[in-house]
Order: structure tokens, then C-alpha cells, then sequence
């Protein structure tokens, strides 16, 4: 993952549109795909749209549309893995590149469902998807859509783009999901960013060429036939093939974005944390609501230490978006119920580093990312990713810390059913002067004792 970031200048001088885009890049690992997907189906879609000479407010619509499709991306990730038994990752990722039609379909689930485990297992598994394929991938679609319909509506995006993401899997011949539109009664916002989709995943896959042809392939099924044709016709420019294969696409994308009769201030940037929160806790049943009630946790712990208001902002964001890393973790390490063997936990801890990573490119946010990605840290050194210690954690990391563990343990977990506040707090002494901060503990003591 690229640790570039946009540039930005005072809070009042923000662009909604470029935070938006740039907190895409955590979608992107969630749904398994190549960094910039998100972006670069924008593009694909933005220009369609400019090409097109659509009005000013229906190319809006299809921007934020196509840039946000994958919003509620992680509300299925847990589902996914408990019925097909499958890594969620790397099955949505080769989702997007099945050929239209049941069959192929079928064939999928037939081949990636419970891959490698003992027969009676499999047969298990592919039974109870054979009874229920339909109202399983039904329930699936519509999960994912409304969730990102919801968050769309949360980021005052507007009817237009919730309606938008929430009809992203319609088809053009009816037999798409969750509603089985049909034709024109699709958004054409959504009908743009599918095409897109399809043209990124299968580019990124296999090249121009594919791209195209995948596209044609799914005219009159998938796709509307008229933006097929109009995507041929764009794809026999090499400066739009050359623009979307520039380093420079989030530069590109950001001069697409619609005028914005407001720029994004500390409101906005609140909501935008609290919208991306709901992102990251969707990835399991058993983080539902972690990362609000750790930024809740910090608030109150930040008070109780003297933390001045001005900088109680920062904190809030930081603990809201502590776990956003997560989203890149496969739902079979998260929601595994016994003790991770070796490779499981090398991958978990890779959360820390793209929690700093995806932090890290946002330049409204761009301070956040060392506080929110060191809540893996120790006091004594010998956390994780940096192995930082005492003298390199500041009091916003330690306080996060503190409130992290502190929710973890008095919430259920796959392993292990919550714990009473008072074990918790006699768990987490043990970890004081070591992992955890004692004039912190102390404080959080009171607060949750009282």
C-alpha cells in the first residue's frame, strides 16, 4: 500500500470530496482488491458521465456513487466466511470476476466453498448453500446495500448517492439484486459505477483489452448497453487508458469531483470518523459497536486526565479509527475461536501498519495515524508493528490503549464470552508499567468503578 498523502492546507480549506476519496483505500482492502480500486472506478465512471455531457447534479451523484459502492462492503465479510468457509478476502476479490449467468455462479461456490476442508465438512457446507443459494445471496446483497445506503446518508451525501450504492447489483435484464430492477428503472448513477467495476477489476486483472471485453460481454445482462458502447468508444483513447494507469490517479480523480457548496470542517471530519467507525465494526458481529464505545472509553478517560478540550477532537477521531487496519484481515483470523497459530497472528498484527497506512495518506488526518496505529505498542518496547517504547508513545496512544483493552475484555469475543469489570480490571493490572500506562489505569479505574 502506497503511503503518499494528499495535501492539504487549513481545516476550512478541505475538500470533502478528496477525504472521502482517500479513506477509500481502506474499502479497497476489505473487498480484496488492488489499492486505488475504488479511485480508479471513479474515474472510469466520472469521465462516462463528463463524456456523456451529463448535468452538473447527476454527475455528482454518479462521482460519489462509484467512488463509495463498496461502503458497505464489510457488513458481510463475517457472513461470507461462516457459510462458505472461505477466506472473505480472497472470495470477494474472485466474486467480481465470475462470468455473468447461474452457472457460473454455481461453479464458484462449487470450487471455493470450504476449499481444503475434510470431506463431511464441505459436503456440509455446500448443502446448506444448495437449500438456501437464493435467499443467502439475497440476504447477502442486501445487507451490504443497505449498510452502504445507510453510511452514504450518515456522510450527507444525499438521496441520489444512497439510492445509488444501494442499487449497485442491479442488472440490466432484471436479474440482479436486491430489488430485480430492470433497464432505465436503475439509477443511472449505479449502471455507472457497475461498468466500472467491471472494467477496473478485469484491467487491473488482465489489461486493456480484457477489460473491454468483459465489459461487451455483459452488455444486455448486466449492463446498460448504451454506457457499453459509450466505455467502447472511450477506450480507444490512449490518454484515458494512460490517465487511469497514471500514479497520479487520486490527483486526476480529485479534479472530477463535483463543486462543493461546502468544505469539509471539524464537523464534517467528525462524521466522516463516526461513518468509517461503522465501516471497520461491521467486519465482525463481535466488534459491533468497538469503535464508539473505545472513542467514547477516551473521551471521558481524556477528561479525567486533563487532556485539554483542544485536543480532545484528535483523540476522539484517533480512538474511532484505531482498528480501520482490520478491514485488511481476513474474517477466518477475527472470528477464529481458538488461539492463532503462527501465520494467523503475523497476519493480525498487520492491522497496526495499515491502520498507518491508510491514516497516513489523509492529510486531514494524517497526525491521527502514529496515535491510532501505536495501540499496539508497549510501554516496555515490545509490542507491535514498531516495537516503540515509553519515551516514543504519547498520552492520546497510551489512553486508546488502555480503553481498547479495556472494551475487548468486557466484550464477547469468539473465544471467549466478556468478562465482569471487575476481572477485567484485575486482567489488564497485571499488564501495568509493561503494556499499560499506570497513571492511565488509575484513571480508568475510577471512571468505570464509580
Amino acid at each position: 500500500m502506497r503511503h503518499d498523502s494528499l495535501v492539504f492546507k487549513r481545516v476550512g480549506e478541505i475538500r470533502r470530496s478528496e477525504v472521502v476519496a482517500a479513506f477509500t483505500y481502506a474499502l479497497d482492502l476489505t473487498e480484496g482488491q488492488p489499492p486505488g480500486h475504488s479511485i480508479r472506478s471513479c474515474f472510469i465512471a466520472a469521465t462516462l458521465a463528463r463524456e456523456m455531457g451529463l448535468d452538473a447534479a447527476e454527475a455528482g451523484r454518479v462521482y460519489y456513487t462509484a467512488l463509495l459502492k463498496d461502503l458497505g462492503c464489510s457488513s458481510n465479510a463475517a457472513r461470507i466466511h461462516e457459510l462458505y468457509r472461505a477466506d472473505d478476502l480472497a472470495f470477494k476479490q474472485l466474486w467480481k470476476t465470475i462470468a455473468p449467468g447461474r452457472g457460473a455462479a454455481l461453479r464458484f461456490i462449487l470450487d471455493h466453498t470450504a476449499r481444503g476442508a475434510p470431506l463431511k465438512e464441505r459436503v456440509a457446507a455446500l448443502g446448506r448453500i444448495l437449500m438456501r443459494g437464493d435467499a443467502i445471496a439475497q440476504e447477502m446483497i442486501e445487507a451490504r446495500c443497505t449498510r452502504g445506503a445507510a453510511i452514504a446518508r450518515e456522510l450527507r451525501l444525499g438521496e441520489g448517492v444512497a439510492e445509488g450504492i444501494h442499487r449497485l447489483d442491479e442488472h440490466w435484464d432484471g436479474s440482479g439484486r436486491p430489488g430485480g430492477l430492470r433497464g432505465a428503472a436503475i439509477p443511472l448513477a449505479s449502471r455507472l459505477a457497475l461498468l466500472a467495476q467491471i472494467a477496473d477489476v478485469f484491467h487491473q486483472a488482465a489489461g486493456r483489452r480484457t477489460a473491454v471485453e468483459e465489459v461487451v460481454r455483459r452488455a444486455r445482462s448486466w449492463l446498460d448497453p448504451e454506457l457499453v458502447r459509450a466505455f467502447v468508444k472511450l477506450s480507444e483513447s490512449p490518454r484515458f487508458w494512460a490517465q487511469l494507469e497514471s500514479t497520479a490517479i487520486d490527483i486526476r480523480v480529485a479534479a472530477l469531483a463535483p463543486e462543493e457548496a461546502d468544505e469539509a470542517d471539524d464537523d464534517y471530519l467528525d462524521a466522516i470518523a463516526a461513518a468509517f467507525g461503522k465501516v471497520i465494526d461491521a467486519k465482525s458481529p463481535y466488534t459491533a459497536g468497538h469503535s464508539a464505545r473505545v472513542a467514547d472509553y477516551a473521551e471521558r478517560l481524556g477528561t479525567h486526565l486533563g487532556i485539554l478540550p483542544s485536543r480532545q477532537r484528535r483523540l476522539r477521531r484517533a480512538a474511532t479509527l484505531h482498528d480501520i487496519g482490520k478491514l485488511g484481515v481476513s474474517s477466518a483470523i477475527l472470528e477464529k475461536p481458538g488461539r492463532l497459530d503462527e501465520q494467523e497472528w503475523a497476519a493480525m498484527r498487520t492491522h497496526a501498519s495499515y491502520t498507518q497506512a491508510i491514516l497516513g495518506r489523509i492529510g486531514a488526518f494524517a497526525d491521527l495515524a502514529p496515535i491510532a496505529a501505536a495501540h499496539h505498542e508497549r510501554l516496555d518496547g515490545k509490542g507491535y508493528p514498531l516495537g516503540l517504547d515509553a519515551s516514543a508513545l504519547s498520552r492520546e496512544t497510551r489512553i486508546i490503549t488502555l480503553c481498547d483493552v479495556y472494551d475487548a475484555l468486557t466484550a464477547d469475543r469468539p473465544y471467549r464470552a466478556a468478562m465482569p469489570v471487575d476481572r477485567a480490571l484485575a486482567v489488564m493490572s497485571a499488564d501495568v508499567g509493561g503494556a499499560l500506562d499506570p497513571e492511565g489505569f488509575e484513571a480508568l479505574t475510577a471512571m468505570v468503578s464509580g
